[in-house]
């Protein structure tokens, strides 16, 4: 009886139960994935197109109502730009989430097969994700003056993730994940001026998603009972390295937004004005892929319990930095 209760507190045995529970978790996620599956032209578009009369993006991510000297027409404007560079974005982050989410689905192959379906799964839906935002660009594109630039390579962007440790693409992967979330309850604000394609655009794409969240925490918590001390503390600094590239690309992209926005207006800004837009477009661009994940309740929470007091506040700090001591 001792040699049986010693084994049940034993760590292999401690080890052997958390595995059971994320094989659970697993079949849980493929469940849910099965149940919410959609498509894209079925489901999603339906056969429509977006409607300029309408604004793509809530007020909540766009930040346009910071905006007071611009005209409806101008804010609704802001959000076609800001709804067409969020396609091109999440497109190039999709990318280097697959490409992660495959490399962990191999390690599975002869492995735990529950595992290795829900991986195999997840990394389906996001190749579809990225074919869907390439076309919502594409649609948007088509319907848009000349003169927008979007900034980033994808695959130069994935292959400077993935030369990152695998704790740290997860841990930003993890954030991304939970802040679909976010912005999907943005969209569920009353509205009418929004865009009913771009709703459900947000809506299945959180309905995927939440499944994606889950198998991140899984995944993330299994590489972090793996790492020493030492191995942590640098995929910490990986992490921060993570944050700050897409800052470097979210900046890009709103500095180029703001400029082609501008070109749409019929009319000249001032000095100020100009550089209020300037601002405005990267406080919501932050917002939309750094803020609202770093700052998400179960993010938070999962960070502060991998990670040392020192570690988390070296990551506030080096987040305070970035955004100006605005966090």
């Amino acid at each position: 009886m001792s040699a049986a209760a010693a084994m049940v507190v034993s760590p292999a045995a401690e080890k052997l139960f958390q595995e059971n529970s994320d094989r659970a978790r697993y079949a849980r996620c493929i469940k849910a994935s099965k149940r919410v599956r959609w498509d894209i032209d079925a489901d999603v578009f339906r056969g429509r197109t977006f409607d300029f009369r309408r604004k793509f993006l809530p007020d909540g991510l766009t930040k346009v109502d910071e905006l007071e000297f611009l005209t409806v027409e101008e804010k609704r404007a802001m959000s076609h730009v800001q709804g067409r560079s969020y396609a091109c974005l999440f497109g190039l982050v999709e990318r280097f989430i697959s490409a992660k989410t495959l490399e962990l689905a191999s390690k599975q192959v002869l492995g735990d097969q529950v595992a290795l379906e829900g991986l195999v799964r997840f990394s389906d839906e996001e190749l579809k994700h990225q074919e869907l935002f390439r076309r919502i660009e594409t649609a948007i594109a088509a319907r848009m003056p000349g003169g927008y630039a979007s900034i980033a390579d994808a695959n130069e962007v994935a292959r400077t993730v993935l030369n990152k440790s695998t704790w740290a693409v997860l841990a930003l992967t993890c954030h991304i994940e939970l802040f679909t979330q976010a912005h999907y309850r943005e969209s569920l604000e009353r509205d009418d001026e929004l865009s009913d394609l771009y709703r459900d655009i947000f809506r299945f794409h959180w309905l995927e998603e939440c499944q994606h969240a889950v198998m991140d925490e899984i995944e993330w918590s299994r590489e972090d009972r793996n790492l020493t001390s030492a191995e942590r503390d640098i995929a910490v600094d990986d992490f921060i390295s993570l944050l700050r590239t897409l800052d470097e690309v979210v900046s890009a992209q709103s500095s180029a937004d703001a400029g082609y926005f501008m070109r749409l207006c019929e009319r000249s800004f001032s000095p100020a004005e100009q550089q209020q837009i300037r601002n405005t477009m990267l406080r919501a661009y932050r917002w939309q892929y750094i803020v609202s994940g770093v700052q998400h309740p179960q993010f938070t929470k999962m960070l502060s319990s991998m990670v040392t007091r020192q570690q988390l506040q070296r990551v506030q700090a080096s987040l305070a930095l970035m955004m100006g001591g605005r966090v």
